[in-house]
């Protein structure tokens, strides 16, 4: 392999020069790395925002694997993929580090924790939910989680909703899905659409933006900004065409087996296939995934009620590990409820399903960062690709609303509007808006306070 050039030698004028591994700051072993990826696997607690945080503060502050200008360059990339954008940072940074194996490594320690404990929970959830007490804490839970959804949509939106044409992108999503019941793939592929026709003729719509300018310098990192690309980081079409090739072979022999062992109508295929979209349409992080789920999960499938969708959507949340997790939640729940093995197997059932359901999940992000990441710098700053996305963002904030309000409303108003009002559920949703919007508590905290005064209401009413 040759020696790397310097920089004024491998960068054409105008070009930002790539990250390459830094002579003057420590060298990080894969093994070192691999402690650090299993350890954020227990401790990726916060959502999204939590998860970039900390890793924010561990990789660029403490260790200085990587530098903040090319930690946030990373981390813009990610958010205009579909699918969980903190586990798609995680595997950019370790494929940076150390190739395909750092990548699949970190990737996959971002998640399998979160899978096991959320296996774990879900089976006490199925085994004990109708517990007075269990109950209780989670009819103090699910006003919680309705502000949480709300707060997604707020924070989400004052970042993306930077100008009068995506207001109205948004204020259109909104009432596709609310008043029309549009699908949530046909809202992104119009936003798309949108955005694409607009970044042509009104391309300043769409300039500026992203996570903001690396201004703070932490010392000399690992992977450093003025230097040359590595040479695994290298574009190159034989390497795209190895992993596309790869990650489809990985998606159809399960997909396959599924088709020949149970047919196309069973669950576990249907649950394989639609969770395949879900990973591939819903972009925006992990809360706009959470419209399409419901929809298909809910409303189509009947997998899981309203209310465990909340209940899940919960769990989720305080838990390590991605958000979207929910999904192995949902699966165990439909699984386990629909005794698909039989009576006899229902946590087999379940646990299998979880499990298949994150693979196919989980799986199109792996192949956005392996096949992407060297395609990172050209297409970074090129309207063609950032204005559709910017647009779907803005369509996502839409939807992410209407999926708080319906929730509020299975929260307020468990019988329908023609029911008795839960004075109880809306104090704690108005303590956990304020404990969230007010205060900027930290949402396991909140979670926690809004399970004791469910409890609480629960225990005064006995």
């Amino acid at each position: 392999m040759a020696s790397p050039q310097p920089a004024s030698q491998s960068q054409n004028p105008g070009e930002e020069p790539g990250p390459v591994i830094n002579a003057a700051a420590p060298q990080v072993s894969f093994w070192q790395a691999l402690g650090f990826w299993f350890k954020l696997g227990f401790i990726s607690f916060g959502g999204p925002a939590g998860q970039i945080a900390i890793m924010h503060e561990e990789l660029v502050v403490r260790r200085r694997w990587i530098s903040e200008k090319r930690f946030l360059h990373a981390l813009n990339y990610c958010m205009v993929l579909p699918g969980p954008e903190a586990q798609q940072l995680a595997t950019y940074i370790g494929w940076l580090m150390h190739k395909t194996r750092g990548g699949v490594v970190a990737g996959a320690l971002f998640v399998l924790p979160s899978l096991f404990i959320l296996i774990a929970l879900s089976w006490v959830y199925i085994a004990l939910g109708d517990l007075p007490w269990v109950a209780a804490l989670f009819y103090g839970i699910k006003p919680a989680v309705t502000a949480i959804v709300v707060q997604a949509a707020y924070r989400i939106g004052s970042k993306a909703l930077k100008n009068s044409f995506l207001w109205v992108i948004a204020a259109a999503s909104f009432a596709a899905i609310s008043a029309f019941k549009t699908p949530f793939p046909v809202i992104v592929l119009a936003a798309a659409a949108s955005g694409l026709l607009a970044g042509r003729l009104k391309p300043e719509l769409f300039m500026g933006g992203g996570h903001g300018k690396a201004g703070t310098s932490f010392g000399a990192a690992l992977i450093d900004d003025h230097t040359p690309t590595p040479q695994h980081a290298i574009f190159s079409w034989p390497r795209l065409a190895r992993v596309a090739a790869g990650g489809g072979l990985l998606w159809a022999l399960p997909m396959g087996f599924l088709l020949l062992g149970y047919g196309w109508e069973h669950n576990l295929t249907q649950m394989a296939w639609f969770f395949t979209k879900a990973a591939l349409l819903t972009f925006g992080g992990a809360y706009a995934v959470l419209p399409y789920v419901y929809q298909g999960a809910v409303t189509h499938y009947g997998w899981v009620s309203p209310t465990q969708m909340i209940d899940g959507l919960a769990l989720g949340e305080t838990t390590p590990g991605p958000l979207i997790m929910v999904v192995a939640f949902v699966a165990f729940v439909g699984a386990y409820v629909k005794a698909i093995f039989g009576p006899e197997s229902l946590f087999l059932a379940g646990a299998v399903a979880a499990v298949l359901v994150t693979w196919f999940t989980f799986l199109p992000s792996f192949i956005f960062i392996l096949a992407g990441g060297p395609l990172v710098e050209t297409s970074h700053n090129d309207i063609k690709f950032t204005a559709p996305l910017t647009a779907i963002t803005a369509a996502v904030v839409g939807v992410i609303l209407n999926l708080g309000l319906f929730f509020g409303h299975h929260v307020l108003w468990p019988q329908g509007f023609g029911g008795a009002f839960e004075l109880p559920s809306a104090l704690i949703a108005l303590a956990a808006a304020m404990a969230l919007f007010k205060y900027k508590r930290n949402v396991i905290h909140v979670i926690l306070a809004s399970a004791l005064l469910g409890l609480g209401f629960k225990w005064l009413a006995a």
